[in-house]
């Protein structure tokens, strides 16, 4: 993690958000995040952890509160901005992989730079390490049905690694994965924290997993109740 003075990289100011005029899923919510931090956002299910996720890394806009990256205001980018911001300083790993069934592991990874006009050769190196650190290489032209839970996680892991993020989200990381893979992931994950210096923000219902960052936030009804050092 990063030494020194903390430099901060996001910040959200009084978010809230509804999906029904009325009914509050994230509560004024306030928080920030400084470079090099791993922050676990630890919370049962309906607690509002995945939709704060969401806006805090720009899938989502709040309906009040502002959420700042990098300087930038997320809800005052246009959709072309935001998209290239989200390219460039965001990896988000969705809990369900969200990998294509028709294309292999490496497409998969991969897609996101064909999507951006950019050529496999641009970041081969990176693609090369991402397989061998996340030690998927021998399954890089296997389809996802070909592939174990753990597999597919890695592979959407070195999807959202592959441009170099300054953040990287991740939703309920372990939540498909047997215990044993589950160890395996959040070790790979404080290692790309602590010596890749990529900031990570998850969220998950696992105490054991939030333990893993160095800060703990614990959102209940929507709402920050407490802040811990992991």
């Amino acid at each position: 993690m990063t030494k020194g003075k903390p430099i901060n990289l996001l910040e959200a100011k009084h978010v809230s958000y509804y999906y029904v005029e009325g009914t509050l899923i994230i509560n004024d919510v306030n928080l920030t995040v400084n470079e090099g931090d791993f922050l676990s956002i630890l919370g049962s299910s309906g607690s509002g952890k995945t939709t704060l996720l969401s806006i805090l890394s720009g899938l989502e806009r709040p309906k009040s509160g502002e959420v700042v990256l990098k300087g930038n205001d997320l809800a005052k980018l246009k959709e072309k901005e935001l998209s290239k911001l989200r390219r460039r300083d965001i990896g988000f790993v969705f809990q369900f992989y969200n990998l294509s069934p028709y294309l292999t592991l490496e497409e998969n990874i991969l897609s996101s730079i064909y999507l951006d006009g950019r050529k496999k050769q641009e970041v081969q190196a990176r693609l090369d390490y991402l397989l061998d650190f996340l030690a998927i290489r021998h399954r890089k032209d296997a389809y996802p049905s070909q592939c174990s839970g753990g597999e597919q996680q890695r592979a959407a892991l070195a999807r959202a690694l592959v441009y170099s993020p300054s953040i990287l989200f991740l939703d309920e990381p372990t939540g498909n994965l047997d215990s044993t893979n589950a160890t395996k992931l959040m070790d790979m994950l404080r290692q790309i924290n602590e010596q890749d210096d990529v900031t990570v923000i998850q969220v998950t219902h696992s105490e054991t997993n939030a333990g893993y960052g160095n800060r703990i936030i614990r959102l209940k009804d929507g709402k920050t109740c407490d802040v811990d050092p992991a």
